[in-house]
């Protein structure tokens, strides 16, 4: 099977994929290319691997085959590395109902679990509330983000050595295509190839071989909305598409990340760590590798944290989001709140006033106003406690999250929230909680068994200290 890799998880991944006698990787960058000096030619690609715009993780795409081999081996690099099956896959086509109008573009409702958003250049024709669109997704979006998938009612196939559109011309570069008289396959009927961006670079043989692919998976659609119902009626998916997941990387997975890089190239300690905060960051760390190579360390040991935070953020006096990740891949903001201190160690204090009305989570307390919250975050630590007082600075309880490794990015602190908890009253008596939750999310699929073994025992040591 073959992968096509790009981000800034390229190097490690493509070290990964290259054990394996099962997984060829293709159309390789030009640096992955220098790097790995091997051949990666601009074949078809079975399954695609590409960086997430926030560089939190990656999205997997493909045949459903590749996909599931693909995604099993990166569920493997460390114990919190999650994944999650995208309910708007890439290529679905569905029949949509539009909900509101925006100034760019139309969120369309796709079925009852999801919804995209349709670009007004996407569109045929103008597009009002409550109009039914057939659309297809073309670029699916992390459930962790807060992004729409884009949409387009124009059906197609992408891909970098052809694209295949339905009731389209076959042409290349705005003129006509000569070159399919030469391939030995054609497009389907009804359908127009589009050459793409390394046709020019690619093998006769393997342009059919990414045409018959499109073919294929054009048959099948036809087939299917042959037998679909109307367009206006009920929303609902009418074409599966291609089979789309996202991986979430977390701290300690961006770590074992750095040492396949490592094998390959000269690789700073938190490489991946830094790269995944801030694109300031990520340019200075390629910087810093080119002048000094390996110099700046190898292991978590030797993460940089007081360098990073000082030059990048956050510092005290400013502020910070606390990004609050859940298992099933969903992504809830607590909010923002000023750092108090900072530490070069790889603490951060963050304060916040809370808003008067409600009840504080699992320790009862109302919250009055005047209420603040205090949290210390340390990177890398698998848990945090938040301390709740009043006006008065009377402590109405503590709060300990049991999360994935905690990373302090610039903006944001980042985790993924393992439900158990640990409470401690106003009183003095400790109080675990949510167990139960957790049993849902491991027998949902959304946590690994080993993932919630060690959110359990973080969980039993924080009730035997408090």
């Amino acid at each position: 099977m073959n992968v096509r890799v790009r981000g800034i998880y390229s190097t490690a991944l493509t070290a990964t994929f290259g054990d394996r006698e099962d997984l060829s990787v293709v159309q390789a960058s030009d640096a992955i290319a220098e790097r790995f000096e091997g051949s990666f030619p601009p074949v078809h690609a079975d399954a695609s691997v590409e960086t997430t715009g926030d560089r939190q993780g990656v999205g997997v795409a493909g045949d459903p085959r590749a996909v599931e081999t693909v995604t099993t081996l990166l569920a493997d690099v460390g114990r919190d590395t999650l994944v999650w099956t995208d309910p708007a896959p890439r290529d679905a086509v569905f029949d949509g109902r539009v909900t509101e109008t925006l100034g760019s573009g139309a969120v369309v409702r796709l079925d009852d679990g999801a919804e995209g958003f349709l670009p007004y250049d996407r569109a045929d024709g103008r597009v009002e509330t409550d109009d039914r669109v057939r659309v297809q997704v073309r670029e699916p979006s992390p459930p962790w983000g807060s992004n729409r998938p884009v949409l387009d009612t124009e059906i197609g196939f992408t891909g970098a050595l052809a694209e295949l559109v339905r009731g389209g011309s076959t042409t290349r570069g705005g003129g006509p295509a000569d070159i399919v008289d030469l391939v030995a396959a054609d497009p389907r009927d009804g359908w127009g190839v589009r050459w793409g961006r390394l046709s020019d670079d690619a093998e006769f043989d393997a342009l059919a071989d990414a045409l018959r692919a499109h073919n294929d998976r054009a048959e099948s659609l036809e087939e299917t909305l042959a037998d679909a119902p109307d367009p206006g009626g009920a929303v609902g998916r009418r074409w599966d598409g291609t089979a789309t997941r996202w991986v979430w990387f977390g701290r300690e997975s961006r770590f074992a990340l750095d040492e396949r890089r490592r094998d390959v190239v000269p690789t700073m300690a938190g490489h991946h760590r830094i790269k995944a905060g801030d694109d300031r960051a990520s340019a200075a760390v390629d910087f810093a590798e080119a002048i000094c190579g390996s110099a700046a360390g190898d292991g978590e040991q030797d993460f940089p944290f007081g360098v990073v935070t000082r030059q990048f953020g956050p510092r005290e006096g400013e502020s910070v989001e606390i990004g609050h990740g859940k298992p099933d891949g969903r992504y809830i903001s607590l909010g923002r709140g000023d750092v108090a201190e900072y530490d070069p160690d790889g603490t951060v204090t963050v304060s916040r006033e809370l808003s008067p009305g409600g009840t504080l989570d699992a320790i009862g307390e109302p919250i009055e106003a005047g209420d603040v919250a205090v949290t210390k975050f340390k990177e890398g630590r698998w848990w945090y406690a938040t301390v709740y007082r009043d006006a008065e600075d009377r402590r109405k309880g503590t709060y300990v999250n049991v999360c994935t490794p905690v990373e302090v990015f610039p903006d944001t602190v980042r985790y993924v929230d393992l439900h158990v908890d640990v409470v401690k009253h106003g009183d003095g008596r400790v109080e675990r909680v949510d167990d139960d939750e957790l049993d849902a999310a491991v027998a949902a699929g959304d946590v690994p068994e080993a993932l919630s073994e060690k959110a359990r025992s973080v969980a039993s040591a924080v009730e035997n200290a408090l």
